[in-house]
């Protein structure tokens, strides 16, 4: 009886143990919509991960990007985001007409990666040419609250303008957008993103048209996290010459709940993988190890400190 009482013991040991070995460790990257650069960027992260973490389960999350990615890391909801910086400036503030109705307490940065450029993008049939000329006219400005949206709003304002002197303001993702231009059902289209982003590519080869300037001047009216940039020529079919505008840095962002071991893990392997990340897009080969430590208007992580200061980056 004693004997089978053991047997029985360990079995029953041995099946509640079992889940506990068994358990792995979940990464959600929350990214941004389908057309964009965060998505396949955070597919080509999620991927890494996935084979060069042990015991790690991936899944990436297509979401209206950096606005809902911040508070769904504050919520717990995910383990790395991708953001723009005025964006997490706003939410380390929590800045309610951004969207975030307290401080974001919990995020921490993992590391710079690369700009935005802010794409005004017209159909050469809207005669638009300039930032005056969109008095009047339709224009998308990305998902409500995103991080593009509040680009097109600080744009608008440095150009003396706001939505109210608009002739429609549509509130859409990048491929929606495009589609409207497409059936002429939409004039412009303002896409904060990296250069050469799918959802532009698409539109400038089956239609004509004209990438509107920001000028230098406008830009220095923002101010920072706001730098002013160049769109080089040829970057979209029909465009032909350089067109000034201005950028934003992007950055990869988790939670303090997150371990410091697996910040570090998610860090090395960001900065470690950058030719997939190149590959994965364009805007993959603007991200450099040396200015991933800064700007960040949030903490680093500590996990991401112990991996910037193996690489010297952080004494």
């Amino acid at each position: 009886m004693n004997s089978r009482l053991m047997a029985a013991a360990i079995v029953a040991a041995s099946v509640l143990a079992a889940p506990v070995a068994q358990a792995e460790q979940f990464i959600n990257v929350l990214t941004g919509g389908t057309s964009g650069v965060y998505y396949p960027l955070g597919v080509a992260i999620g991927k890494i991960y996935g084979e060069k973490i042990s015991g790690v389960k991936t899944q990436v999350q297509a979401t209206k990007a950096s606005v809902e990615n911040l508070v769904l890391l504050q919520q717990g909801r995910g383990e790395i985001a991708f953001t723009l910086g005025d964006s997490l400036k706003a939410a380390w503030e929590g800045d309610t007409e951004a969207g975030f109705k307290t401080k974001l307490d919990k995020l921490r940065t993992i590391g710079a990666i690369y700009p935005n450029y802010i794409q005004i993008v017209a159909t050469a049939e809207s005669g638009i040419k300039t930032l005056a000329d969109l008095k009047g006219k339709s224009l998308s400005v990305g998902a409500p609250k995103s991080g593009t949206e509040l680009n097109s709003r600080a744009i608008l304002s440095a150009a003396g303008m706001s939505y109210k002197d608009l002739g429609k303001v549509e509130y859409l993702p990048f491929a929606e957008s495009v589609d409207l231009m497409k059936n002429r059902q939409l004039n412009a289209t303002l896409q904060s993103a990296g250069l050469g982003v799918a959802s532009l590519k698409d539109l400038s080869t089956s239609s004509e048209i004209t990438v509107v300037a920001v000028p230098k001047e406008t830009v220095d009216k923002i101010g920072s996290p706001f730098v002013s940039v160049i769109i080089p020529a040829n970057t979209y079919t029909g465009q032909d010459k350089d067109v000034p505008t201005a950028a934003v840095v992007n950055y990869l962002v988790t939670s303090s709940a997150v371990s410091d071991d697996l910040a570090y893990q998610m860090t090395k392997l960001v900065y470690e993988s950058l030719p997939e990340l190149a590959n994965a897009h364009a805007a993959g080969k603007e991200i450099k190890l040396e200015a991933a430590a800064t700007g960040s208007p949030v903490p680093l992580h500590p996990g991401a400190i112990r991996y910037y200061k193996e690489k010297g980056l952080i004494k």
